[in-house]
């Protein structure tokens, strides 16, 4: 098999299998978060099943007192509905509907790895040389300014929403992703780990820092 990834969308979603000769079509329904409602594509990547989506789950709203720091990006509620919110890496660790969590560091790398090689899960380079490209592969085709736009090679369709500091500050947006994953860094324990990708690089990258800053999350199917 040479591409193993399939995008799910709408009411009665497509899933489309490529092959390196020929294609397989299948049907499959689109993802409900039944505790607000709302809609987001998934797609197939690598055998895991992702959000293609940034998750737009508003906690507090629902009544929930702990755990719940989330923002829309650039502090602008019109943002939420694009980028999606921005968690804390306490909140975002509870933020993922049933069935769904926060991505381990292991699931990114093996997410840059497939992404970096074509969508290729049998064969290719390492992660240190397919990292190089993942973030092209894994950006939006659009949303990304000064020419950062990605070929969404692989269905991920990542947005640059920035990110929320610990000191009240929004930077970021239009050119930053940074999703986290739900492992800590072992060494600063203030600290997790995130997947990043910048407008100016065809790079994907794990970085660390501040639990307590509010980043995108995109959750994996269990």
């Amino acid at each position: 098999m040479k591409k193993t990834f399939s995008h799910l969308s709408g009411t009665a979603g497509v899933v489309l299998l490529l092959f390196a000769f020929g294609a397989i079509v299948a049907c499959s329904e689109s993802f409900t978060d039944e505790r607000d409602g709302q809609s987001y594509d998934v797609v197939e990547i690598g055998g895991r099943t992702w959000m293609a989506e940034n998750l737009n789950f508003d906690m507090a709203a629902t009544g929930a007192s702990e755990n719940s720091a989330s923002f829309c990006p650039d502090g602008d509620a019109r943002n939420c509905s694009k980028y999606g919110r921005l968690y804390t890496w306490e909140a975002a660790q509870n933020a993922c509907p049933a069935g769904w969590r926060l991505p381990t560091r292991e699931e990114f790398e093996s997410l840059i790895t497939v992404a970096g090689n074509g969508g290729d899960v049998a064969g290719g380079s390492g992660l240190e040389v397919a990292a190089a490209k993942a973030g092209a592969a894994l950006k939006a085709t659009s949303g990304w300014f000064k020419k950062g736009n990605g070929t969404d090679e692989v269905g991920f369709a990542a947005l640059p929403a920035g990110y929320h500091s610990s000191d009240e500050k929004f930077d970021g947006i239009g050119g930053y992703a940074y999703f986290w994953s739900g492992t800590a860094d072992p060494e600063e324990p203030t600290f997790a780990q995130y997947l990043f990708l910048d407008f100016s690089s065809d790079a994907a990258r794990i970085g660390s820092f501040s639990a307590a800053d509010a980043r995108s999350v995109r959750c994996v199917k269990n």
